[in-house]
């Protein structure tokens, strides 16, 4: 409950980037915006910023559908990823570009790898080859936000006290004298 407000900003950030217009294809700041939280909240947090960062977009823009199953438990995958990570590392610029590769990588192929061949009747073959120039598009998306997006979130919001709901909540309470 506590990180509530700053899980709302996450999520905001994330419906923001993704409706920008003209936007660079697979420029996706899901990953960018999960890791910082997953420093901080854990395990259930990353999966859950992952998980409902996919189905909540859906819902509003798209409607759920079964790729939004897929893609939602594959961010919460990268995002339990992203914990196991980063549970014992400061949360430095590199550290988020590094885990903004690994997770790229493993996310591309496990859902590049499977939907087009179970929900469009690919081929494997034609389904890795397609992934790669994708792969290479949201890789160099996914490090320019790793390295912009994901310090300044985890500075300026996930480790903002100011955001806490209990910090909030004492701030509204009467001082005694």
């Amino acid at each position: 409950m506590n990180g509530s407000i700053k899980f709302i900003i996450g999520w905001v950030m994330v419906f923001a980037i993704r409706l920008i217009p003209f936007r660079p294809p697979n420029v996706e700041p899901v990953l960018a915006t999960l890791m910082p939280f997953s420093k901080r909240y854990g395990a259930t947090g990353a999966f859950l910023f992952g998980f409902l960062s996919i189905t909540l977009f859906d819902a509003v823009t798209s409607g759920i559908g079964q790729w939004t199953w897929i893609t939602a438990f594959a961010y919460g995958a990268v995002g339990l990823g992203s914990w196991l990570y980063f549970r014992n590392r400061e949360g430095k610029t590199h550290q988020f570009v590094t885990y903004g590769i690994i997770g790229t990588i493993l996310y591309d192929a496990a859902t590049g790898l499977t939907i087009g061949p179970l929900m469009f009747g690919q081929t494997f073959a034609e389904a890795f080859y397609g992934q790669i120039p994708f792969t290479a598009m949201h890789l160099l998306g996914n490090i320019a936000l790793s390295l912009t997006l994901s310090p300044a979130l985890y500075r300026w919001v996930v480790k903002n006290e100011v955001f806490d709901v209990s910090f909030i909540l004492g701030k509204l309470k009467p001082q005694s004298a």
